[in-house]
């Protein structure tokens, strides 16, 4: 009875075309931000994530003005802010994180600004926080390939990006471009914020292309296993959450990102290498012995 009951509960939800839309379309999101932030977070381009995230926002208000995709307002929006940062840093004598943190601000306030004083029958607060319910076919499809795509052309470029992460010069050495790699990096960043923000939004896609990597850096040093333990984990913590969200009525992004956290914590307690669990374990192993050694002395 209980296995039946479990069952319905999990394939209930999807007798839903809506339902399956929103599977499909965030289980594909999923995996390619889990992917690129693996990258992310191995060259520290965290906060780099989050800038792009939130500048897009101004590109989108004004490709639905326009009337021309979402896709390409964002991607245009996410690559000048990302040229913009590297002007401020060039050319003046303010530090990278500040000058990320500088263009990202005005540029989400500019596209909050839009979205104020835009007269619309579409309700364009779906952007800020998204509305993974309401995907259409098309938007399924169009997030299906741009997400294969990137995530084709990372994992093809792996070793030279892996390379360029840990040994720029070297990687010049052999004959590659570090401006280049880069460059490809900061525009799959760009192309996989269009992806992400129609899933959770702008304001919670930083928590697709930082988490799942981050947690699987927790449970293996090999980068390998990263690329394999980061989509397994964010694909598994979108199911949940879109699982979660229907039955109880809920924000589908936002449950999907609190998953999303829940599992960061899961792995952070059980981490083999600075686990709470094992911290916990080797200190009482240490004061076991210390307590051994002292009534050996005495």
């Amino acid at each position: 009875m209980l296995h039946a009951i479990l069952i319905d509960y999990i394939i209930e939800p999807f007798s839903y075309g809506f339902m399956t839309r929103a599977l499909v379309t965030s289980m594909a999101a999923a995996l390619v931000c889990a992917l690129l932030s693996c990258w992310l977070i191995l060259v520290g381009w965290s906060l780099m994530g989050d800038a792009v995230s939130h500048a897009v926002l101004p590109g989108v208000v004004l490709a639905y003005i326009l009337g021309i995709p979402f896709a390409i307002g964002a991607f245009i929006s996410g690559a000048l802010s990302v040229a913009l940062i590297g002007i401020v840093k060039q050319k003046t004598r303010i530090r990278e994180d500040a000058a990320i943190g500088i263009v990202f601000t005005i540029f989400f306030a500019t596209g909050l600004l839009l979205v104020s004083i835009t007269p619309s029958h579409v309700d364009l607060t779906h952007i800020i926080f998204g509305n993974i319910l309401g995907v259409l076919t098309k938007d399924m499809i169009q997030v299906i390939i741009l997400s294969l795509a990137v995530a084709t052309v990372l994992i093809l470029l792996r070793k030279d990006l892996i390379l360029n992460a840990f040994d720029p010069v070297h990687t010049f050495a052999v004959g590659l471009s570090p401006k280049r790699l880069n460059a490809f990096l900061l525009g799959a960043l760009a192309v996989t914020t269009v992806v992400a923000l129609q899933v959770v939004g702008v304001i919670l896609v930083v928590a697709l292309l930082i988490i799942p990597g981050a947690t699987a850096r927790l449970l293996t040093d090999r980068f390998g296993r990263m690329l394999v333990i980061a989509p397994l984990f964010s694909i598994a913590c979108t199911f949940i959450g879109i699982l979660v969200s229907y039955h109880k009525d809920v924000a589908s992004g936002a449950m999907i990102v609190i998953v999303h956290g829940i599992g960061f914590c899961i792995a952070w307690l059980l981490s083999p290498r600075v686990g709470l669990y094992r911290i916990m374990k080797n200190r009482s192993l240490a004061r076991k012995r210390m307590r051994e050694t002292v009534s050996a002395t005495s």
